[in-house]
C-alpha cells in the first residue's frame, strides 16, 4: 500500500466511501513535511485541498494588505482542513493562509480529487458541512476575544498555554513572533511584558520569556 494511502482510513468519512471513491482518494493523496515557520498554503496560489495533519502544528490566519495577522485556528496532529480547498468551497471568499507552527507532517488531498469526493458522495458533503461550522464558530470566538478581552489578559494566557503544553517554564519566541500569534503589535508585547517583568511574574532575555511566577501570572 502506498504510505499516503494508509492515512486515508482514518478520514472521519472513510468507511461510508465507495471503492471507486476509495479508489480515486488513494491515487491523489499525497505527502508533505514542512519546517517551522514554513508557508503550506497563502490562499491566493493554486487551490491546495484537503489537508490532514499527522504530525507538528499549524497555523491558520487571515494576513491584510498592511501585513497585520490575525490567528483563526491551529490545527494539530488528526485534524483536518478544508478551507484550503477554496476552489472547492465556493462559498470561501477569503484568503486563508497556513503555516507551519512546528514542523509538521501532512497528508493532502489535492483539490481535484476532493471536488470528486465531495459531489458524489454525502458522507464527505455531511463532514465538510460540519466541519466549516466548526471553523466558524471558533473564528467568531477568536473575533470577539480580540475585540473585547484585555491584551494583558491575552497574553498572560497565551504564556501560560503554550508553557504548559510544552512542559516548561521557558518560552522561546521573539516579541515580534508574539504579536504575530495574538494579533498584535510588537510594541504592544514588549511594554505588557515589561509590566510582568516588573511584577516579577516573568524574567525576560533576548528571544525568551521565562515564567518566574506562575501563580501571579494567572492571577494577571
Amino acid at each position: 500500500m502506498d504510505e499516503a494511502a494508509k492515512y486515508l482510513s482514518k478520514l472521519p468519512f472513510w468507511p461510508k466511501l465507495s471503492a471507486a471513491e476509495r479508489e480515486t482518494a488513494s491515487r491523489a493523496a499525497y505527502l508533505r513535511s514542512y519546517d517551522r515557520g514554513q508557508p503550506i498554503y497563502d490562499g491566493g496560489s493554486a487551490c491546495l485541498g484537503l489537508v490532514y495533519v499527522l504530525s507538528g502544528g499549524v497555523r491558520a490566519y487571515l494576513l491584510s494588505e498592511e501585513g497585520r495577522e490575525v490567528t483563526l485556528f491551529r490545527l494539530k496532529p488528526d485534524d483536518v482542513c478544508v478551507l484550503s480547498a477554496s476552489c472547492v468551497l465556493r462559498q470561501i471568499s477569503f484568503a486563508l493562509h497556513l503555516a507551519a507552527e512546528q514542523p509538521c507532517g501532512l497528508l493532502v488531498l489535492p483539490a481535484a480529487a476532493f471536488e470528486r469526493l465531495e459531489r458524489s458522495s454525502e458522507a464527505v458533503r455531511a463532514f465538510v458541512n460540519e466541519l466549516m461550522a466548526e471553523r466558524f464558530s471558533g473564528a467568531m470566538q477568536t473575533v470577539q476575544t480580540l475585540l473585547f478581552e484585555r491584551f494583558d489578559r491575552r497574553l498572560a494566557d497565551f504564556l501560560l498555554s503554550e508553557c504548559e503544553k510544552n512542559d516548561t517554564r521557558e518560552l522561546h519566541m521573539t516579541h515580534e513572533e508574539i504579536a504575530r500569534q495574538l494579533s498584535s503589535a510588537r510594541e504592544v508585547v514588549a511594554r505588557t511584558l515589561k509590566r510582568f517583568s516588573d511584577s516579577g511574574a516573568v524574567e525576560l532575555r533576548r528571544g525568551v520569556v521565562r515564567i518566574a511566577d506562575m501563580d501571579r501570572l494567572r492571577r494577571l
